[in-house]
Protein backbone atom coordinates (compact mmCIF):
# COMPACT_ATOMS: atom_id res chain seq x y z
CA UNK A 1 0.00 0.00 0.00
CA UNK A 2 1.20 3.50 -0.69
CA UNK A 3 0.30 7.08 0.07
CA UNK A 4 -3.24 8.01 -0.84
CA UNK A 5 -4.64 4.61 0.11
CA UNK A 6 -7.54 4.45 2.55
CA UNK A 7 -8.85 1.24 4.00
CA UNK A 8 -11.66 0.14 6.27
CA UNK A 9 -12.97 -3.14 7.68
CA UNK A 10 -16.60 -4.16 7.23
CA UNK A 11 -18.65 -7.00 8.74
CA UNK A 12 -20.01 -9.64 6.34
CA UNK A 13 -21.58 -13.08 6.78
CA UNK A 14 -18.08 -14.46 6.03
CA UNK A 15 -16.52 -12.38 8.81
CA UNK A 16 -14.80 -9.02 8.48
CA UNK A 17 -13.30 -7.94 5.17
CA UNK A 18 -10.82 -5.13 4.81
CA UNK A 19 -11.10 -3.07 1.63
CA UNK A 20 -8.37 -0.68 0.48
CA UNK A 21 -8.77 1.91 -2.27
CA UNK A 22 -6.55 4.60 -3.74
CA UNK A 23 -9.38 7.04 -4.47
CA UNK A 24 -9.85 5.81 -8.03
CA UNK A 25 -10.04 2.04 -7.60
CA UNK A 26 -10.08 -0.80 -5.09
CA UNK A 27 -6.53 -2.14 -4.78
CA UNK A 28 -6.87 -4.79 -2.06
CA UNK A 29 -9.46 -6.92 -0.30
CA UNK A 30 -8.48 -9.16 2.59
CA UNK A 31 -10.26 -11.27 5.17
CA UNK A 32 -10.19 -10.08 8.77
CA UNK A 33 -9.83 -6.71 10.46
CA UNK A 34 -6.42 -5.95 8.98
CA UNK A 35 -3.96 -3.15 9.67
CA UNK A 36 -2.57 -1.87 6.37
CA UNK A 37 -0.28 0.93 5.26
CA UNK A 38 -2.38 3.99 4.54
CA UNK A 39 -5.19 5.71 6.39
CA UNK A 40 -7.88 3.72 8.19
CA UNK A 41 -10.90 5.59 6.91
CA UNK A 42 -14.08 4.57 5.13
CA UNK A 43 -14.50 6.27 1.77
CA UNK A 44 -17.31 6.42 -0.76
CA UNK A 45 -15.50 3.73 -2.78
CA UNK A 46 -14.83 1.36 0.14
CA UNK A 47 -18.43 1.82 1.31
CA UNK A 48 -19.80 1.12 -2.19
CA UNK A 49 -17.59 -1.96 -2.47
CA UNK A 50 -18.75 -3.27 0.91
CA UNK A 51 -22.37 -2.67 -0.11
CA UNK A 52 -21.90 -4.60 -3.36
CA UNK A 53 -20.24 -7.47 -1.46
CA UNK A 54 -23.24 -7.59 0.90
CA UNK A 55 -25.59 -7.68 -2.11
CA UNK A 56 -23.51 -10.47 -3.67
CA UNK A 57 -23.55 -12.51 -0.45
CA UNK A 58 -27.32 -12.00 -0.20
CA UNK A 59 -27.74 -13.41 -3.72
CA UNK A 60 -28.81 -10.05 -5.17
CA UNK A 61 -25.72 -9.34 -7.29
CA UNK A 62 -23.71 -11.47 -9.74
CA UNK A 63 -21.11 -8.93 -10.89
CA UNK A 64 -19.33 -5.97 -9.34
CA UNK A 65 -19.28 -2.48 -10.81
CA UNK A 66 -16.59 -0.89 -8.64
CA UNK A 67 -13.31 -0.01 -10.36
CA UNK A 68 -10.40 -2.26 -9.43
CA UNK A 69 -6.65 -1.89 -9.88
CA UNK A 70 -4.89 -4.99 -8.55
CA UNK A 71 -1.13 -4.65 -8.33
CA UNK A 72 0.81 -7.46 -9.97
CA UNK A 73 2.94 -8.46 -12.90
CA UNK A 74 1.51 -8.15 -16.40
CA UNK A 75 1.00 -11.94 -16.45
CA UNK A 76 -0.81 -11.90 -13.10
CA UNK A 77 -3.09 -9.11 -14.30
CA UNK A 78 -3.91 -11.13 -17.46
CA UNK A 79 -4.81 -14.10 -15.25
CA UNK A 80 -6.99 -11.95 -12.99
CA UNK A 81 -8.75 -10.50 -16.05
CA UNK A 82 -9.40 -14.07 -17.21
CA UNK A 83 -10.88 -14.95 -13.82
CA UNK A 84 -13.34 -12.10 -14.17
CA UNK A 85 -14.50 -13.67 -17.46
CA UNK A 86 -15.48 -16.97 -15.81
CA UNK A 87 -19.28 -16.94 -15.65
CA UNK A 88 -21.07 -16.69 -12.31
CA UNK A 89 -21.58 -20.13 -10.76
CA UNK A 90 -19.10 -21.88 -13.05
CA UNK A 91 -15.56 -23.12 -12.47
CA UNK A 92 -12.44 -23.63 -14.52
CA UNK A 93 -9.16 -25.39 -13.82
CA UNK A 94 -5.83 -23.58 -13.94
CA UNK A 95 -5.16 -25.48 -17.18
CA UNK A 96 -8.38 -24.14 -18.70
CA UNK A 97 -7.48 -20.58 -17.65
CA UNK A 98 -4.04 -21.08 -19.23
CA UNK A 99 -5.81 -22.16 -22.44
CA UNK A 100 -8.00 -19.02 -22.25
CA UNK A 101 -4.78 -16.99 -22.16
CA UNK A 102 -3.34 -18.83 -25.16
CA UNK A 103 -0.54 -20.23 -22.98
CA UNK A 104 -1.56 -23.84 -22.29
CA UNK A 105 1.78 -24.83 -20.75
CA UNK A 106 1.62 -22.05 -18.15
CA UNK A 107 -1.00 -23.68 -15.92
CA UNK A 108 1.35 -23.75 -12.89
CA UNK A 109 2.04 -20.03 -13.29
CA UNK A 110 -1.70 -19.46 -13.65
CA UNK A 111 -2.27 -21.34 -10.39
CA UNK A 112 0.35 -19.20 -8.65
CA UNK A 113 -1.28 -16.00 -9.96
CA UNK A 114 -4.72 -17.18 -8.84
CA UNK A 115 -3.35 -17.78 -5.34
CA UNK A 116 -1.86 -14.26 -5.26
CA UNK A 117 -5.13 -12.54 -6.20
CA UNK A 118 -5.31 -9.36 -4.07
CA UNK A 119 -9.06 -8.95 -4.68
CA UNK A 120 -10.83 -12.19 -3.73
CA UNK A 121 -14.60 -12.06 -4.24
CA UNK A 122 -14.26 -9.08 -6.63
CA UNK A 123 -11.90 -11.07 -8.87
CA UNK A 124 -13.38 -14.56 -8.47
CA UNK A 125 -10.42 -16.83 -7.70
CA UNK A 126 -12.94 -19.15 -6.01
CA UNK A 127 -14.08 -20.13 -9.52
CA UNK A 128 -10.74 -21.86 -10.22
CA UNK A 129 -10.92 -25.40 -8.89
CA UNK A 130 -7.92 -26.57 -6.93
CA UNK A 131 -6.81 -23.07 -5.94
CA UNK A 132 -6.35 -22.02 -2.32
CA UNK A 133 -9.06 -19.46 -2.91
CA UNK A 134 -11.49 -22.11 -4.11
CA UNK A 135 -11.08 -24.16 -0.94
CA UNK A 136 -11.25 -21.20 1.43
CA UNK A 137 -14.14 -19.56 -0.42
CA UNK A 138 -16.16 -22.67 -1.25
CA UNK A 139 -19.30 -21.08 0.27
CA UNK A 140 -19.15 -18.40 -2.44
CA UNK A 141 -19.24 -20.97 -5.22
CA UNK A 142 -22.08 -22.82 -3.45
CA UNK A 143 -23.99 -19.52 -3.22
CA UNK A 144 -23.41 -18.80 -6.91
CA UNK A 145 -24.48 -22.27 -8.00
CA UNK A 146 -27.60 -22.10 -5.86
CA UNK A 147 -28.56 -18.68 -7.23
CA UNK A 148 -27.79 -19.72 -10.81
CA UNK A 149 -30.00 -22.81 -10.42
CA UNK A 150 -32.84 -20.69 -9.01
CA UNK A 151 -32.66 -18.21 -11.90
CA UNK A 152 -32.57 -21.08 -14.43
CA UNK A 153 -35.72 -22.49 -12.87
CA UNK A 154 -37.70 -19.26 -13.28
Amino acid sequence: MTDGVSYFSYPTPLGKVTIAANGRAVVFLGFGDLELAGTRKATELTNRTASQIQEYLAGKRQAFSVPTAPQGTPFQRRVWDALAAIPYGQTRTAAQVAEMLGAPKSFRSVGAAVNRNPLPILVPSHRVSGSKGAAALAPLLELERSNAAESDGC
